[in-house]
């Protein structure tokens, strides 16, 4: 990942006007290299300051995001597996709301995709969900690159903390209802009848 993150550098400081596009292109190949979005939010950070790099990471985050929906529309296989991975972690009938999706695109060990997958499923069309990705995607961005050299530098210990700051954040923003099929609801609470 280090070898990676100097090649990106060293590529964006040669770039000359056209470093932006590239940075903004680099989000969009992220997952093909096995990056976590924090590290190229904080190589904006360093490479084009705190604002244009959250404005650049914004954008390519958002660009990903409808590259994410694009392409998992023709992937019925990967959509089924990543639902079934979102059932085990979150719950069958849970859905998150927006607000919860934000707060937790800034725990780095949280796969981005899983969480525009969460998005997915409770948007109503394409527009809703990208307004929603947009609205998920701003607190990571402006996190990561202008904090970026901070929290990169914390201990382990100082990462936990922060995560346990977001957990009662989390919690807070819920969605109050959950919603049960009505077969579901009996089939779990009929019991088996034994046959002799």
């Amino acid at each position: 990942m280090e070898l990676v993150s100097t090649y990106l550098f060293a590529i964006m400081e040669t770039g000359g006007i056209f470093a932006p596009l590239l940075f903004i292109c680099f989000h969009l190949f992220r997952p093909l290299f096995f990056l976590p979005v924090m590290i190229i939010c904080i190589s904006g950070g360093i490479l084009f300051g705190a604002v244009a790099g959250t404005v650049y990471s914004v954008v390519g985050i958002t660009l990903s995001s409808m590259a994410f929906y694009r392409v998992i529309q023709w992937m019925p296989g990967t959509l089924e597996r990543l639902v079934k991975m979102k059932q085990k972690m979150v719950g069958k009938n849970s859905q998150l709301t927006t607000s919860q999706i934000a707060v937790l695109r800034l725990v780095p060990f949280i796969h981005f995709h899983l969480l525009s997958l969460c998005l997915l499923e409770i948007s109503a069309n394409f527009k809703d969900y990208m307004r929603s990705s947009l609205y998920s995607n701003i607190p990571l961005a402006v996190v990561y690159t202008s904090l970026g050299k901070w929290i990169s530098s914390f201990s382990f210990a100082a990462m936990a903390a922060f995560i346990v700051v977001l957990l009662p954040m989390f919690y807070l923003m819920r969605r109050k209802e959950i919603s049960i099929k009505w077969e579901e609801f009996f089939l779990k609470r009929a019991s088996p009848v034994k046959s002799r």
